[in-house]
């Protein structure tokens, strides 16, 4: 397993951040893909954020990610996720509270 950042490798956000397989566990228990990656590979993955994990599955099915988008490379350079990266990084951050107007 990768060694805990502090920032979602997609978004670049400072937040609470999952565990998400690069090659997900349920692709990797086919035999193609233990014949094709080592233990060590089919393990490996990044950390995420809520949001930019739950958008990784939403967009594409296990297998995708698993034969095509399995670096944070391609992740990255995936047109839909693309689009949520440049949303996300807009968002306020949860528990982040601007001052409120007196009113008068």
């Amino acid at each position: 397993m990768a060694e805990r950042p502090s920032q979602c490798a997609l978004c670049e956000r400072v937040l609470p951040l999952t565990f998400h397989h690069l090659i997900p566990k349920k692709v990797a228990r086919r035999p193609r893909f233990q014949k094709r990656y080592d233990r060590e590979t089919l393990a490996a993955g990044i950390y995420l954020c809520h949001l930019c994990h739950r958008a990784v599955h939403r967009f594409h099915d296990e297998l995708t990610l698993g034969e095509q988008l399995n670096t944070v490379e391609a992740l990255r350079e995936d047109p839909s996720l693309a689009r949520h990266r440049a949303w996300a990084q807009k968002q306020r951050r949860p528990g982040f509270r601007t001052a409120r107007r007196k009113s008068n």
